[in-house]
């Protein structure tokens, strides 16, 4: 992790954020998923103090690996790039639009974990999003 810096202060936070398509809707194929990764680089560019490690996603489902600085809340942040993608999505996407004519593509609640010392381990299960290792148990294992 790298040490940022704002004007009085100097921080080295990274979060892991998970939110869901409403309803568990299975939406997010290939094409949309690179729509969203459009919005979420724009994203960086028009709120420069945020910046995103990695992103993935599975069909019902969005993972960030994001440094947030300690001067915006990560609800605040969570709010604003669901509900911009949300816009977005719906715009680009009729098949969207129409399922969800009445408010927001996503899930009202979302999953923040700071990153820590497990950065690498985080790294990998992002990228593993939509892999599938059933192993010996039938469930994704990360490791």
């Amino acid at each position: 992790m790298r040490i940022r810096n704002l004007n009085h202060s100097k921080y080295q936070i990274e979060y892991h954020i998970v939110w869901g398509t409403r309803y568990r809707r299975k939406y997010i194929k290939e094409y949309t998923k690179q729509e969203l990764r459009k919005y979420l680089y724009h994203a960086t560019k028009k709120y420069p103090t945020l910046h995103i490690h990695s992103f993935n996603t599975n069909d019902d489902h969005v993972h960030l690996q994001i440094e947030i600085p300690p001067n915006l809340s990560i609800a605040a942040v969570v709010q604003r790039l669901k509900s911009e993608s949300s816009a977005i999505l719906k715009k680009r996407f009729r098949f969207i639009r129409d399922m969800y004519l009445d408010g927001s593509i996503w899930s009202v609640g979302y999953f923040v974990s700071t990153v820590g010392l497990n950065e690498e381990m985080i790294k990998k299960y992002i990228a593993n999003q939509g892999k599938k290792d059933y192993g010996t148990t039938g469930r994704f294992r990360f490791s």
